[in-house]
């Protein structure tokens, strides 16, 4: 098995794919902030409800990631969806975003979560009960 990781760390176009990609479906929080100044993106929150309240993205939509199924018709595809979760550990975006690529909306995942954005931009949304 090392021998096979240490071949592919020189293989200069497995590499590109792999980047390439990941590029393509994972951003972060600088540009999420871009693509919502052009407002042609929807973000969505999968964390529980209790956790939105208690502080979101501007703009994010609440719906967690088991209500997804049923709520596709917030959404739509002629938008890309920004999904995230509560951190960088958290798997609820990429298991939201698999769910969305299945029903066929363009969607990525923003890396690091709520807590990279809170960390970035110091700033949240705070629902009212």
């Amino acid at each position: 098995m090392d021998e096979k990781i240490k071949e592919l760390r020189f293989d200069s176009k497995s590499a590109y794919e792999f980047f390439a990609m990941k590029l393509a479906y994972i951003i972060g929080p600088n540009q999420l902030k871009s693509f919502m100044d052009e407002g042609n993106v929807v973000v969505v929150d999968v964390r529980n409800r209790e956790k939105f309240n208690e502080g979101h993205i501007p703009m994010a939509l609440s719906i967690p990631k088991d209500e997804l199924d049923k709520n596709t018709d917030k959404l739509t595809k002629d938008k890309l969806t920004v999904v995230y979760g509560c951190c960088e550990y958290c798997s609820a975006a990429a298991l939201a975003c698999l769910t969305l690529s299945q029903y066929e909306y363009p969607c990525v995942m923003m890396s690091g979560g709520y807590n990279a954005w809170t960390e970035y931009y110091r700033y949240a949304v705070v629902s009212e009960n």
